[in-house]
């Protein structure tokens, strides 16, 4: 058997592509790759039985002990944690880390959009009238993501990004603006990971989901959507009302892999040429919360 094509990211800061480091790449390949496997992926992802076991374990004290060894293999840099690493109680607490604040700058000029978290990022400049392509050969439908509120981003501008294990797992509002709805959407646990998606499940829109669309200062309308994945024991959003401000924290992803989607309205904003360059290519670029991610045309 052939080795498996390893994933590669474009790291922004200094431009260089590494490959990425996949927890449990065996199991996630055996269940989407292995055409005997149908019967697990229906177990392991579309009930959430699974997930929410692996969840209140990682809630419990006795996963203490996987904090060090996690923060080890993945190089997680612990003078970014506002708190210290044995003040963690449970390997979530560690998971939903906050970070101090000089760990994320960011631009407050207005007309910047900020990456809403830290990860892999996809950048689509324009939609396919509703449709987009993160793996060649599989489109993806922002109208099966967010039925019934989809219609005013036909032909708008959508930035996915992706979370793993070792990113800070908090995710912020990428500009000012006023909460106007929100709606949780049942379904899914597929993982979100490249594998995953190049092997045909609906990711996007079977997913277990959370969409808030945002009135913004100026970018128009934004809709900002949180999707669960394996392993993912809940999404846990803090802010679900009233006036938001840029990098002010919307919420968490418990342990697991998850995936952040912002979906802009046509002509309303421009991404960062380097995120549409990579992406353009197939390449993912990691990005942390706080960097630019695109900015308000006119």
């Amino acid at each position: 058997m052939s080795k498996p094509a390893p994933i590669y990211v474009i790291d922004r800061k200094t431009g260089e592509q590494f490959e990425e480091a996949v927890l449990g790449e065996k199991w996630i390949r055996w269940a989407y790759q292995n055409s005997n496997s149908s019967f697990l992926e229906k177990i392991l992802f579309r009930s959430s039985f699974i997930s929410k076991l692996m969840g209140a374990w990682y809630s419990s004290p006795l996963s203490k002990g996987k904090i060090a060894p996690t923060i080890a293999e993945l190089s997680i840099d612990e003078s970014e944690f506002l708190d210290s690493t044995d003040s963690y109680a449970t390997f979530n607490d560690f998971f939903i880390r906050h970070l101090k604040d000089d760990a994320r700058p960011y631009s407050d000029k207005a007309e910047d959009i900020v990456s809403p978290a830290d990860g892999r990022t996809l950048v689509f400049p324009k939609l396919d009238e509703n449709t987009f392509v993160p793996v060649k050969g599989f489109p993806f439908s922002i109208k099966t993501m967010l039925p019934g509120v989809y219609e005013r981003f036909t032909n708008g501008a959508l930035a996915i990004v992706r979370l793993c294990p070792a990113d800070y797992h908090r995710y912020h509002f990428p500009c000012a603006g006023t909460i106007t709805d929100t709606r949780d959407i049942e379904g899914a646990l597929h993982s979100v990971n490249p594998i995953a998606l190049g092997a045909g499940p609906d990711v996007f829109g079977d997913n277990k989901r959370t969409y808030t669309m945002i009135e913004t200062e100026n970018a128009g309308t934004m809709c900002f959507i949180e999707v669960g994945a394996f392993g993912v024991g809940s999404i846990v959003n803090t802010k679900t009302n009233g006036t938001v401000a840029k990098m002010e924290e919307k919420g968490y992803f418990k342990f697991g892999g998850s995936t952040v989607v912002v979906v802009f309205e046509p002509g309303k904003i421009e991404f960062s040429e380097d995120l549409v360059k990579n992406s353009a290519a197939g390449k993912e670029t990691l990005l942390k919360v706080g960097e630019t991610l695109a900015r308000v045309v006119g």
